[in-house]
């Protein structure tokens, strides 16, 4: 039983844009430790992308490759959240001029790790073989990328008064793109009738309870739920922020197509 082509896609996105985004840190890292730290996430994310994009192309039997798949797809094509699309700037207006944000960053791989841990655990027993094989190497990978970004929560949120409340605004800023978690693409749909994939519903509870818990080591408060828009980057509707990642990490594969190095 392979798993649908749309649900590996999608898996694949989230990995490279997030991946993508914690490899603008090389280089700008607050220590060198995390300089290095961050590149290391960065490459783990780009690795299991690579995988699942194979695996695709492996199935769509087109003439796709991993790179035709990671570089020649336009903003629409693309099923990553939203969440991991967003600059490093926090809660700022998109087009405004600020420094990264290591807070922003910080909360983000926790929101996300703590979700793509509980969804690799359950992808380990789907029953197509080669997505459960890359599902228990990307547990590993996602089980320090956790406790990474933990450490860092705890560390930054009960430290200073300045580092709890950039936390905080972090925080405030970005929970409530997680609802989109929750809600299912067609590739999910098409996953979850095969067997396959996995509800993202079924993973609400745990994925709750690893955030409050790991908020209240943090000393921060989760915001109140929101009631509004939810974003819609899985479906394919992305804010404005994708185009410019994309623009500029496929560059240099558009500007000379069939190259090789």
């Amino acid at each position: 039983m392979a798993a649908p082509i749309a649900y590996l896609l999608q898996l694949a996105d989230n990995a490279l844009i997030l991946g993508q985004r914690n490899a603008e840190w090389c280089g700008h890292g607050p220590i060198l430790e995390e300089d290095i730290a961050m590149a290391n996430i960065s490459l783990d994310l780009i690795g299991q992308a690579r995988l699942l994009y194979q695996y695709a192309a492996q199935l769509k039997a087109d003439g796709a490759t991993e790179d035709s798949l990671a570089y020649f797809r336009d903003v629409g094509e693309f099923r990553n959240y939203t969440l991991l699309e967003l600059p490093h700037h926090g809660p700022l207006a998109g087009p405004a001029a600020a420094d990264l944000d290591y807070a922003t960053t910080i909360v983000r791989n926790f929101l996300y790790s703590a979700l793509m841990v509980l969804l690799w655990e359950r992808l380990e027993q789907t029953p197509d073989p080669q997505l459960a094989a890359i599902a228990a190497k990307s547990l590993k990978e996602v089980r320090y990328h956790l406790r990474h970004a933990h450490d860092w929560m705890v560390r930054l949120g009960d430290g200073t008064d300045e580092s709890q409340a950039r936390m905080q605004a972090a925080l405030d800023h970005l929970l409530p793109y997680t609802d989109e978690f929750w809600t299912q693409s067609p590739g999910e749909t098409a996953a979850c009738d095969s067997g396959a994939g996995v509800d993202p519903c079924e993973l609400r509870e745990a994925w709750n309870a690893l955030v409050d818990e790991a908020l209240a080591e943090a000393t921060l408060k989760r915001p109140a739920p929101h009631s509004g828009y939810v974003s819609e980057g899985k479906q394919g509707r992305h804010s404005e922020h994708l185009g410019f990642l994309l623009a500029e990490m496929q560059s240099l594969a558009r500007a000379h197509p069939g190259a090789t190095w």
